[in-house]
């Protein structure tokens, strides 16, 4: 063999014309890289057809099967037979239209790409047809689904709409499908599809998941807002640390809006959802300079998070720039950029705290757990992470301004004339003392509360042992887990007022409460804390303690115990003298006002806007003179603070005598006598209008204040005041059984 010979030069090969199929593989393989670029494409189609309910299937990492199903206007009959061809489409009829293109989809290649590497099912619907069609599709053109069969589109059933199904994507492109093993890689690119265009597309339900799969993997919501969104595809943690933008940049035709992280929050890998006009796009310049300006702000090798959204005036866009629509060119694009960075850098400037904590849920009675410094930049990579999803069985409700119980066991038509006077009355009715002494000088006189706190003045120290003492004993008998419960409930509404049982929510469990025995207890422990420092109310009418007294006694059931004593009045003169002799310590200490008269002026304020039952005060009186032990400064202290608590204790109105309970005289003598109705109905008006205010004052003020430094006793545990009624992850798992 002659080596030095040198080599004879090939003869040129003929220029041939393509065949028009292996141009359309090469043109299709430009777009569609992988099914997520696939889908990317059905998506826009769906939203450009005005769909709000998207539906995605996925088997195989979209290999297998790529199904998108949509609600928008549909596919006319006629057009379905050139649907798929290239260069087809509704959305552009000019080149002069692309300066003021404002669909996602204008070339008409998306389709004609996915049927030259796929096996595509079209079912359409349009709002006019009587039935749907389904076709299917092959190298753009319709082709039969079986041999021998017309390949005509068939009528069938379905909805508004279009479903599009690709089944064995690049079944003729082997060594692209070949490079394709990793499934869930695959996946994982099509869920960041769907979850960019669900957080972008507020008002569209979007849903993704595995063929066979009962749950789906994103399920937003038509009423869900952007950060509602957020919240569900990258978790609690990321939302609740959102600060959001909002500019317009008139001279340069742009609006800019979003949302970005905070300085207090921080990812492994950084995540910009960037849309320009409504198209998900990337900006390998805007990305390099907000990394630019976080630098200073988190940690070393941390990122933000950002949801960016650029409406530019469509005339300095230029949309036609990549294959897959995945880069675009707008003028003026480094003002722009500099523009976006410093209304970022304006946004961090201004936020200085943080809107949540990441604390650990403790049940009820745990004890609280101890974290080392070893551990402390482990939980800080974990809060670092993409949160996972919360799931419907652990969502939990918080809204205040939800819908309460007494929305639903109570209908409003019945009380909606009752209630228009109600709230223009809240005041509580004040009745008349009835008198049986004749020698009262107080007959016909109204007791009344009207709260009057003093001017503000400086806090008093309380450095009296017995008050520390009895202080130190409510923490000490306290129950840590009922306190946290009460502490952090979210209140669903009262059961029973009469029986005074309410509903609360806390973390996953509800719980019904004894608020009579739980306001007891929190007067009590409001007496102890503000000792020496009350506010007042003020009596409309000085109230005569001796009378009162008697009154009290004259309607004790079982007044054995007094009678084998003395009469009622050395009872009540005794007392009454008692009060008046320590009315300088009541009234320092406790501000119960009592005259040199023996009328009590004054009581204590424990909560602004609440005052006692004064129908009550009788028995109170004559609680202080029985059941107070006036011997030791410390016995004094706790029984005077366990009368206060019982006294100012919630207690339902007195209801109105329903009509079921009359006997049939009765009903018949309302009917004859027009004044005696008329009387029953204002009867009815007043029960409603303090039954409006016990309710309110329960849920806004009773309930609050047990949020509020207020220690649940170890006796409520075991006590029967609060009772756990259902739990709702198990809840779940007994609806799953029916």
């Amino acid at each position: 063999m002659d080596l030095s010979a040198k080599p004879q030069s090939p003869k040129p090969r003929p220029i041939q014309k393509l065949e028009e199929t292996v141009v359309n593989r090469i043109a299709a393989g430009e777009i569609i890289h992988r099914p997520a670029n696939a889908l990317k494409e059905l998506i826009e189609n769906s939203l450009d057809a005005g769909s709000t309910n998207i539906q995605i299937t996925i088997k195989d990492g979209g290999l297998k099967l790529l199904q998108i199903q949509d609600n928008g206007h549909g596919i006319r009959r006629e057009d379905m037979a050139i649907v798929c061809e290239r260069f087809t489409t509704s959305k552009l009829k000019s080149f002069e239209d692309l300066s003021n293109i404002s669909t996602y989809g204008f070339r008409g290649e998306a389709l004609a790409s996915i049927t030259h590497v796929a096996h595509v099912t079209i079912t359409t619907k349009t709002a006019d047809s009587n039935c749907a069609y389904r076709a299917h599709y092959s190298d753009g053109i319709l082709v039969p689904p079986k041999p021998g069969v017309s390949a005509e589109p068939k009528p069938c059933a379905g909805n508004n709409g279009t479903q599009i199904t690709a089944e064995d994507l690049f079944y003729n492109v082997p060594a692209r499908r070949k490079a394709m093993k990793n499934f869930a890689e695959e996946y994982n690119q099509i869920m960041d599809i769907v979850n960019r265009y669900a957080i972008h597309n507020a008002g569209v339900s979007f849903t993704c998941k595995k063929q066979g799969s009962n749950q789906a993997d994103i399920n937003t919501l038509t009423t869900g807002s952007t950060v509602d969104n957020i919240r569900q595809v990258y978790g609690v943690n990321t939302a609740s640390e959102l600060l959001e933008i909002n500019k317009e940049y008139k001279k340069l035709e742009v609006k800019l809006k979003g949302y970005i992280s905070n300085a207090n929050y921080s990812l492994k890998k950084m995540v910009l959802l960037l849309f320009v006009n409504h198209r998900a796009v990337e900006n390998s310049t805007l990305k390099k300079m907000i990394e630019s300006v976080y630098s200073s702000l988190l940690p070393k090798h941390t990122y933000p998070f950002l949801y960016l959204s650029l409406e530019i005036n469509p005339k300095n866009v230029d949309v036609n720039v990549h294959p897959t629509k995945r880069e675009v060119l707008f003028l003026h694009e480094d003002k722009i950029i500099g523009r976006i960075c410093d209304a970022i850098q304006e946004n961090l400037a201004c936020a200085n705290s943080s809107r949540s904590f990441h604390t650990q849920t403790l049940l009820p009675g745990a004890a609280t757990p101890s974290i080392e410094y070893s551990d402390a930049k482990e939980n800080q990579d974990k809060f670092s992470k993409k949160s996972a999803i919360i799931y419907d069985h652990k969502l939990v409700r918080t809204d205040s301004h939800a819908r309460t119980l007494d929305n639903f066991y109570e209908p409003e038509e019945l009380l909606e004339p009752l209630n228009k006077k109600a709230k223009k009355e809240v005041t509580s009715p004040k009745k008349d003392v009835e008198e049986k002494s004749t020698k009262s000088n107080s007959q016909g006189n109204r007791l009344s509360s009207n709260p009057n706190p003093k001017p503000k003045r400086k806090r008093i120290e309380v450095r009296l042992s017995s008050i520390l003492n009895l202080r130190k004993q409510v923490k000490e008998e306290g129950h840590q887990g009922l306190t946290d419960l009460l502490a952090n409930h979210t209140l669903v509404g009262c059961v029973d007022d009469k029986q005074t049982l309410a509903l609360v929510q806390h973390q996953l469990k509800l719980y019904l409460l004894d608020y009579n025995k739980l306001s007891e207890e929190l007067f009590y422990q409001l007496t102890l804390q503000e000792f020496c420092n009350f506010g007042t109310i003020h009596l409309s009418t000085p109230a005569p303690i001796n009378d009162l007294i008697i009154f009290a006694l004259e309607n004790i059931e079982n007044d054995e115990f007094f009678n084998n004593l003395k009469s009622k009045d050395e009872i009540a003169q005794i007392i009454t003298g008692q009060l008046i002799e320590r009315r300088e310590m009541l009234q320092e200490y406790f501000a119960i006002t009592i005259s040199e008269k023996g009328e009590l002026t004054t009581l204590p304020l424990m909560l602004k806007g609440y005052a006692p039952n004064m129908d009550k005060l009788p028995t109170f009186l004559l609680h202080l003179g029985t059941e107070v032990d006036w011997t030791t400064e410390i016995k004094c202290f706790e029984t005077l603070a366990r009368e206060i608590g019982y006294f100012y204790a919630t207690e339902p109105p007195e209801f109105c005598e329903d009509d079921e309970t009359k006997n049939d005289d009765e009903k018949l003598n309302s009917k004859q006598d027009q004044n005696h109705t008329n009387s029953n109905f204002t009867q009815k008006e007043t029960a409603s209008a303090a039954l409006v205010k016990y309710r309110w004052e329960i849920e806004h003020l009773i309930f609050p204040a047990l949020k509020n430094n207020f220690i649940a006793p170890k006796s409520f545990a075991t006590g029967g005041q609060i009772i756990q009624v259902a739990n709702l992850p198990a809840l779940y798992r007994i609806f799953e059984r029916c």
